[in-house]
């Protein structure tokens, strides 16, 4: 089982998840984050005061998959998130050592599902 994560732009949500729903995949967190990267900040003018901006929005994907998903999954984020533009995002993909459904008490790969 893997924990993947994911840092998108925000307005290629939509297409990250139309890629996963075409690769049955649709089970996911989704939550609004600030980052930075290689994309850096930028400099703005706030009532009169220039303000460094240094962490830029960002969406953050969170799927919990079997492992047999794992090269689907990613492949689907890079397909809806890839511009080909700095910024464009990080996955990251960490081992899960257990899981367990609430509702029915199953556990391991029958709770993660599909």
């Amino acid at each position: 089982m893997k924990l993947i994560v994911a840092y998108i732009q925000p307005q290629r949500l939509n297409a990250v998840k139309q890629a996963l729903y075409t690769k049955e995949i649709s089970r996911m967190s989704v939550t609004n984050a600030l980052g930075c990267g290689q994309q850096g900040g930028f400099h703005e003018n706030y009532r009169g005061v220039d303000v460094e901006v240094n962490l830029r929005k960002k969406v953050r994907i969170e799927v919990a998959i079997n492992d047999s998903y794992v090269d689907k999954t990613v492949e689907a984020i890079i397909e809806g998130a890839r511009t080909g533009k700095i910024g464009d995002g990080k996955i990251f993909i960490y081992p899960i050592e257990e899981c367990i459904r609430i509702r029915t008490g199953e556990k391991g790969e029958d709770a993660i599902g599909g």
